[in-house]
């Protein structure tokens, strides 16, 4: 069975989703991306592994259900923390991170048995989800990341694997993708919380 990882901030104004401010205040920010964080752990939790793996930046909050493992993330660029992610498995294992809330279960139950890799683009470029089924950290290593070619050049690392390729998803880092993915998943905590700030903002 597959370790699923989430990497992710602790929600702190003035620390995660900058890029909705503005509109959005920093302390809206902030509870933009506990609402995304805690949809996304939820799904994690409902779907079947072996491990539950939160990898966090910063302090755990009541967000966090039971059943998750928390592991610091270790200094150095994102693509170091990535591979360190990685490193820390045993088997095999999924990456995912905490803005797409839209994200299901059945996105997540993934089977390596035909496969050596999963692979989930992002629609700016990034990615959304990475699967090894041996979890090597040298395949992340020196990716650059932030970029609009940061999902071609993750997937290029995937060469001579047989990889399978999950749906795009939409990352939430501005307000006009907030409000598209909180379309794509209006029942979540997300969605409620968009709505929440739409109402105060009136």
């Amino acid at each position: 069975m597959t370790t699923l990882l989430v990497i992710a901030k602790e929600p702190r104004p003035g620390r995660v989703k900058t890029r909705l401010t503005p509109p959005f205040t920093p302390e809206e920010a902030a509870a933009l991306a506990e609402a995304s964080l805690a949809d996304t752990l939820d799904v994690v939790a409902r779907t079947p592994a072996r491990r539950r793996v939160l990898v966090l930046e910063g302090t755990p909050g009541p967000w966090l259900p039971p059943g998750f493992e928390v592991v610091r993330q270790c200094a150095g660029g994102l693509d170091e923390r990535l591979a360190a992610a990685f490193a820390g498995c045993e088997g095999p294992a999924l990456l995912i991170g905490m803005d797409t809330p839209q994200v299901t279960p059945e996105l997540l139950t993934v089977d390596f048995t035909d496969c050596e890799a999963y692979f989930g683009p992002a629609e700016d470029g990034g990615f959304w989800a990475l699967g090894l089924a041996e979890p090597d950290p040298a395949r992340l290593r020196g990716v650059p990341m932030s970029t609009p070619h940061t999902g071609a050049a993750q997937r290029a690392r995937l060469t001579g694997l047989r990889v399978r390729e999950l749906p795009p998803l939409r990352d939430v880092d501005t307000a006009y993708d907030a409000e598209l993915v909180a379309r794509a998943a209006p029942d979540g905590r997300f969605a409620a919380e968009l709505a929440r700030l739409a109402g105060v903002s009136r």
